[in-house]
């Protein structure tokens, strides 16, 4: 791409370009404070390698129109073909398994599909609810998320249990997958020490990917071994075909599948879980409406399906830390033929840009006081207002996340049983601190739970 008058960092150097003063561990925020004096698009250059970045929601509008543009594989997703191969996330879209997946999977995510998932997760919720009224100091709050979704996937996707809240470490597959995420997000570091330090040696990551595809091949096997049927991802993509070519999904790629789902099927909802937490008990008269509506909508008692979309306030709670903080933090387009974007910036067919989303979620263009949490800007007149590209956490276009309505019912479900049983002491001297692993979450962050005088029956129900 022609990057003639795109603004960049200020005192770029020959050679390194604008690696001084870059922080391996937080390439994300760096991008962010940097992204908010240079404006709507800019570039960072490392070495050789120079990224165009588009954070103005006019030209992510014109990005995300899919006749022009499409999603680009390429650096922290590239990388993590490793793991993922041409699963869903990590395919190129003219890869044949991308288009033979997406639409055998399709009735996974259905209404239907959802009410036979909400038994699990209530499942999975009450086995948060009983670490939390077990512990006896603060609890870590994005470890627990963590093991509240693990579990969610892999029971609802794959009828396997990791025994999360049974471990005081955390299960070899969540270690050797953290580690994974870590060596792919520093690739493209140019400095060989540099990755070492912070992500390990190729022979650890060699080690890391056998620790996860062993696991999940051995519950392929298992679910092949034992015949059971099942309509959960798993027996989807052992029984089914394409619905209008019959055609089947190959073992290998059913293991990528699996792979994907299991680690972006939970890494981003329990991210998205803690940053809504902490924002909550940062801000005690939104968390006070916020469980006023569950008291009222549940009413005392454990969640029907039909009870959890009814929680509109706890979703724009969540919405609105997704806002602040996609967990999944941005994505790449491709040009499909040469375009200016913008009706400036020349990019011939190929050509490639980085969408981070943090920045796009506060373009001053759309959101007023964009740092300041208020999940009324997601009140349904408030969203009719904004342009329809201004707000992107799952994505955009045909490659948009699969596992929204997944993600969303079991999000809204895990905070309104949290917010209907427990107060919370919160450590005052705390501030946030994001960790970036491909993905977003806060580190270090800690509740002390208490269980509310009003609903000690509830929560532990079955």
């Amino acid at each position: 791409m022609d990057t003639t008058g795109i603004p960049h960092r200020p005192g770029r150097l020959p050679l390194v370009g604008d690696l001084l003063g870059a922080n391996p561990r937080t390439p994300l925020q760096d991008t962010v404070r940097l992204g908010k004096r240079l404006g709507p698009i800019f570039s960072r250059k490392f070495f050789d390698m120079e990224v165009v970045l588009v954070s103005g929601v006019d030209l992510v509008t014109e990005l995300n129109d899919e006749t022009k543009f499409g999603k680009h594989v390429g650096m922290g997703v590239e990388n993590l073909r490793a793991l993922g191969g041409d699963g869903l996330f990590t395919a190129h879209t003219h890869e044949p398994n991308w288009r033979l997946a997406h639409d055998i999977l399709q009735p996974a995510f259905s209404a239907e599909a959802m009410r036979r998932y909400h038994p699990v997760m209530l499942e999975a919720a009450r086995e948060l609810v009983a670490a939390w009224d077990a512990a006896t100091g603060p609890v870590d709050v994005s470890a627990d998320m963590t093991r509240l979704t693990l579990e969610t996937i892999g029971l609802a996707g794959f009828g396997y249990r990791f025994g999360s809240f049974e471990r005081v470490e955390p299960h070899p597959f969540v270690t050797a997958m953290l580690r994974a995420l870590r060596f792919a997000q520093l690739q493209n570091a140019k400095l060989p020490f540099i990755r070492r330090a912070f992500a390990g040696s190729a022979a650890q990551n060699r080690a890391d990917i056998a620790t996860m595809t062993n696991l999940v091949d051995e519950v392929i096997a298992g679910r092949r071994r034992g015949g059971e049927e099942s309509r959960d991802l798993l027996g989807l993509m052992l029984t089914e075909g394409h619905p209008e070519t019959g055609e089947r999904l190959d073992p290998v790629n059913i293991r990528n599948q699996a792979i994907t789902f299991v680690v972006a099927g939970h890494e981003t909802t329990s991210g998205a879980l803690s940053f809504a937490l902490y924002y909550l008990t940062r801000h005690p008269e939104l968390l006070a409406k916020a469980r006023a509506e569950v008291d009222a909508v549940w009413d005392g008692r454990e969640p029907a399906f039909s009870d959890v979309a009814k929680l509109r306030y706890v979703r724009r709670v969540l919405d609105e830390a997704m806002r602040l903080w996609p967990t999944a933090p941005g994505y790449a387009r491709a040009a499909r033929e040469d375009v200016v974007l913008g009706g400036k910036y020349r990019m011939r067919k190929g050509d490639w840009v980085i969408v981070p989303l943090p920045l796009l979620h506060r373009d001053p263009k759309v959101w007023a006081d964009p740092e300041v949490f208020d999940p009324d800007r997601f009140e349904p007149a408030a969203v009719k207002k904004r342009p329809a590209q201004a707000y992107k956490p799952f994505g955009t276009g045909e490659r948009a996340c699969i596992g929204r309505q997944f993600a969303l019912h079991e999000a809204v479900l895990a905070l309104g049983m949290v917010l209907q049983r427990y107060d919370f002491d919160v450590d005052p001297a705390y501030e946030l601190e994001i960790v970036e692993s491909l993905t977003l979450k806060p580190s270090g962050f800690t509740l002390r739970p208490r269980v509310r005088a009003t609903t000690e029956n509830v929560g532990a129900l079955r």
